[in-house]
């Protein structure tokens, strides 16, 4: 009996309106619309892949949990009548929180929502599929809209984007980098011969100055020797003055 009670418990939250909209399954005044799902309840989600083949895009940071704005697009992607397959995963998961699990789960939710909805099983499965081409048309667009930004596909229309730009000035950066880096190389080349050039000058002044000292002082020591010569024989009492007076 327990379980019964909350089967219709369960029929009834996701069926039927309630005075309390804060009550688990409310349908509320319009259509049943799905909630989104959590990190814990979305399926895998399959890599990124282009056209072409194997995945190109990686994250380089890991991402734990969906941004709100996804959600709500994806959320808003899910919306139905209430008549079609999110709306029936909706009256699986109430009915899953009453205890029940596996092929009775399905069963149980199928027979009540078709009791409601009045849709056989390969209609309700033909809304599935519909909601899959959906999202995977969604995709393709976003990643279409992912490769602009990249850069790796021409934008349709308007000014590039942030990423396109900022490549254009990295590639423009390191131009001028490369520039500025030859222009050094130059530059330094020319510094090293001018200072070799410097060296050389230098020594050859250092030579040029100790030759002319060396000539200077050899001269000079001879003027004085011949000085001293002619002062002692000149003006001393052996002179030639002094013996042949005049």
């Amino acid at each position: 009996m327990d379980l019964f009670d909350n089967l219709a418990k369960a029929a009834k939250d996701f069926f039927v309106e309630g005075d309390d909209p804060s009550a688990p399954g409310a349908a509320g005044k319009g259509p049943a619309t799905p909630q989104p799902p959590t990190a814990a309840t979305a399926p895998p989600q399959p890599p990124l892949a282009g056209p072409a083949g194997p995945a190109t895009f990686v994250l380089s940071t890991a991402v734990t949990q969906p941004e709100q704005r996804h959600l709500d697009h994806v959320a808003a992607l899910l919306a139905g009548d209430g008549r079609d397959f999110v709306a029936y995963t909706k009256m699986v998961k109430s009915m899953a929180a009453s205890g029940l699990t596996g092929p009775v789960l399905y069963q149980t939710a199928y027979n009540a929502f078709a009791a409601v909805t009045g849709l056989d099983a390969p209609t309700l499965l033909a809304s599935a599929e519909q909601f899959e081409q959906r999202l995977q048309a969604d995709r393709a667009k976003v990643l279409e809209r992912h490769r602009e930004k990249l850069g790796e596909v021409k934008a349709s229309g308007g000014k590039p984007s942030a990423i396109v730009q900022l490549v254009g000035q990295e590639q423009q950066l390191q131009a001028d980098l490369a520039e500025l880096t030859r222009q050094l190389e130059a530059k330094n080349e020319q510094l090293q011969a001018t200072q070799q050039q410097l060296v050389a000058e230098r020594q050859k002044a250092q030579a040029a100055l100790a030759s002319y000292e060396l000539a200077n002082t050899t001269a000079a020591a001879d003027l004085q020797a011949h000085r001293q010569a002619a002062q002692s024989f000149l003006l001393g009492p052996t002179s030639f003055n002094t013996i042949h007076p005049r």
